[in-house]
């Protein structure tokens, strides 16, 4: 039995390892002349996007949208918390993201970001450049299954995430850079968590950061 249980743990494991292989990162040939002059960025509320394979019970459209709306929040400020926390790693200075929602309200663009472009976005902010990211998160497996699974094996996958980032110029709204990654998510996982191992996983991939 105990053997059976050392191979689920492996092919468990394993699987994760796999499904979190994929990586992909864009770099723009003008990145490097343009962030040279970039000096504030500002980190937009996250696009986020809420799947269940199986719906939960007393949950409907409302309520997983309302939910989507916070994760969003959540995502945007474990980002700034992680870049915050290590700013003398990076070559840039990141806008606090109070002003930056604050901004977004005042120019009518906090509800309807897809209205604007990354350089009038840029403009309302007063920054150089803005970091968009969407998260796309498709809950797959039972918390209390994952929960038992976690204790037994350190293995307690409930759901799979899809994250994008990418930088766009203040001055005219190009792509300078995109990253994108698959990740798994156990049941014990928050947006600061989420965000220290993308950040992670991005590591001296992110432009800004010093050599």
């Amino acid at each position: 039995m105990k053997n059976i249980y050392l191979l689920f743990a492996l092919l468990s494991i394993a699987i994760g390892t796999a499904q979190e292989s994929t990586k992909q990162v864009f770099s723009s040939p003008n990145l490097a002349t343009e962030i040279y002059n970039h000096k504030t960025v500002a980190i937009l509320p996250f696009k986020a996007n809420i799947s269940y394979k199986r719906m939960p019970k007393n949950y409907n459209s409302q309520t997983i949208k309302d939910e989507a709306v916070q994760l969003g929040f959540n995502l945007q400020s474990g980002m700034y918390t992680y870049l915050l926390r290590r700013a003398d790693d990076y070559t840039v200075t990141v806008q606090d993201i109070e002003k930056t929602n604050t901004l977004l309200r005042q120019n009518k663009a906090f509800d309807n970001l897809d209205e604007f472009t990354s350089d009038q976005l840029a403009k309302f902010l007063g920054v150089d450049a803005v970091i968009k990211c969407s998260y796309s998160y498709e809950k797959t497996g039972s918390e209390g299954g994952a929960i038992v699974t976690t204790i037994l094996f350190g293995v307690g996958k409930v759901a799979t995430g899809e994250l994008t980032m990418a930088i766009y110029n203040g001055k005219d709204g190009d792509l300078l850079w995109r990253f994108y990654k698959q990740m798994n998510e156990d049941v014990f996982s928050s947006a600061n968590a989420v965000m220290e191992r993308m950040m992670r996983k991005v590591g001296r991939n992110f432009p800004y950061q010093k050599p």
